[in-house]
């Protein structure tokens, strides 16, 4: 899986994006390179941009521990956008997952890019600047 992400100090978020084919294996890469980035703060929020994903290798067993274990702090809202169903299954698992923790992370998954940002408290178009 391509990916990238960036950390936005100011904003105090961490934009993940994604494309191509999903293994569980480069999740955790994801998620270890972002974890020993010296500018990443556990109590940020996380916007994961999965909208040009286009399929996910990763058993049931593996998206239930993806799902329990995450980098962020109880404190992070974490919004994942996608649009294909396994994209949007995998997050609603990783949704309901952290409802069930003893955490109770704030995870949402939306369809629409705007509404994401919205639930974020983010007003500006931050989609444009994160492309460049």
């Amino acid at each position: 899986m391509p990916s990238r992400y960036e950390i936005d100090k100011e904003r105090r978020l961490v934009v993940s994006t994604g494309w191509e084919r999903v293994t569980a294996t480069e999740i955790l890469q994801h998620r270890r390179q972002l974890r020993d980035d010296p500018a990443f703060n556990p109590d940020f929020d996380q916007l994961v941009d999965g909208r040009a994903v286009t399929g996910l290798d990763i058993s049931l067993a593996e998206a239930k521990a993806i799902a329990a274990e995450t980098p962020f702090s109880p404190k992070s809202r974490r919004a994942f956008v996608a649009s294909g169903l396994p994209i949007l299954g995998m997050a609603r698992l990783m949704e309901a997952a952290a409802a069930r923790g003893e955490n109770r992370e704030q995870v949402r998954v939306f369809h629409d890019f705007a509404e994401a940002l919205k639930w974020l408290g983010l007003h500006s178009p931050i989609e444009s600047e994160m492309s460049d």
